[in-house]
């Protein structure tokens, strides 16, 4: 069966806004499409909060890991010659 957007792709992937980005639940062409980040198409409002919450949540993560990393790395402590040299790696995202 051929698709009404196969017309914009060259390749065999499907189009994004042929199924739902989180269920896969087939998306008609007069039904409401609920869109997250311009890339992104959604069946529901419910499919589209749910992937909100959980890129919310890979984002808080990220970024705890991240401070924890940021905190290790300036306790870092370095005994050279008998001095005491504190060193620190600056994390830029």
């Amino acid at each position: 069966m051929a698709s009404y957007y196969s017309g914009f792709l060259s390749c065999e992937e499907p189009h994004f806004l042929e199924s739902c980005s989180l269920c896969r639940k087939h998306l008609g062409l007069n039904s409401d499409i609920f869109m997250y980040r311009g890339d992104k198409a959604f069946c529901s409002k419910e499919c589209r909060e749910e992937q909100i919450e959980s890129d919310e949540a890979k984002e808080r993560k990220w970024k705890n890991s991240s401070r924890s990393l940021r905190k290790k790395s300036s306790e870092t402590k370095e005994s050279v010659a008998g001095n005491t040299v504190r060193t620190g790696t600056l994390v830029v995202a």
